[in-house]
């Protein structure tokens, strides 16, 4: 079996550093590989003669995150060496990870992305992408796939405070519409590869159009940044797997409320007069009992 002189491998690499009651661990796995492989924490630990907290330590200094993990690896061959899909920076979803670790390695991924957004962030271009924004006659939005999510986000909030917008779902219409764009117009682009074919295109339509022009990327030299007046980066470009595409949103929504309120305070007696009378349309939508 591969797994098992795999496993035979790391535990001779180990050996001369381990404890005592970690050698007889790692004598009984050695020389039992199939059968340690069935056994719980606290069954390894009643066997080798050892207490459950020298088995964890043992499994770790095997260059795995506990006995958990070195147990799946011993049923499951192919493993050893593929164990960890890493969908964004500080989360790492393993076969043997338990439901009750999800909320919090989220949590820890979500706040890794937005303080890598915080120290990414280009103050100069956020004041500039802000005042675009608030002094528009017309703004555009664009975004395909998971992208939509934040393009939705800002086109809602910036309705909210009486900005023109438009977002069209169909990528086919954004570019239509970016190729139609009226005087004084600001285009807004979503994209997390920066890479985006239908979003690029649609945003150099409109800046070929004579609209000033925003992408929100976290690619650095992207293509779509070659079309921009203004580039807001959501990251420093650290991610390559094709799930962290999926996470982006995290970013990107954290982005979209920094715009939000950096639009409210260009003006505050404007916007805030302009969402309260947005609250005030709405009001009779609440639903009573």
């Amino acid at each position: 079996m591969q797994s098992s002189v795999g496993i035979r491998e790391r535990i001779d690499h180990v050996y001369p550093s381990l404890r005592p009651a970690e050698r007889a661990v790692a004598q009984y796995i050695r020389n039992h590989i199939e059968e340690a492989a069935d056994l719980t924490v606290g069954q390894m630990a009643d066997i080798a003669h050892v207490s459950q907290p020298t088995v964890i330590r043992f499994a770790r200094k095997l260059g795995f995150g506990g006995y958990r993990e070195l147990r799946y690896v011993l049923r499951n061959p192919a493993a050893e060496h593929k164990v960890t899909f890493n969908p964004l920076a500080g989360f790492d979803l393993n076969p043997w990870d338990g439901e009750d670790e999800i909320p919090g390695k989220a949590a820890d991924g979500a706040k890794a992305l937005i303080d890598e957004l915080h120290s990414a962030l280009d103050p100069k271009a956020y004041r500039k992408a802000v005042a675009l924004l608030a002094e528009s006659e017309f703004i555009d939005i664009f975004g395909v796939e998971n992208s939509l999510t934040p393009a939705m986000d800002l086109f809602t909030k910036l309705g909210y405070l009486g900005l023109t917008c438009r977002l069209n779902t169909d990528a086919y219409l954004q570019q239509i519409g970016a190729g139609h764009l009226p005087h004084g117009a600001v285009a807004v682009a979503f994209s997390h590869s920066g890479s985006s074919a239908d979003t690029v295109k649609a945003l150099r339509l409109a800046k070929s159009h004579g609209a000033k022009t925003i992408a929100i990327t976290n690619a650095i030299g992207a293509p779509l940044a070659s079309w921009a007046d203004v580039t807001l980066l959501t990251g420093r470009d650290s991610h390559t797997i094709y799930g962290n595409a999926i996470f982006s949103r995290v970013a990107d929504t954290a982005l979209v409320d920094m715009l939000y309120m950096g639009v409210i305070l260009s003006d505050y007696g404007r916007f805030s007069t302009a969402l309260d009378e947005s609250g005030r349309m709405i009001r009779d939508r609440v639903f009573e009992n």
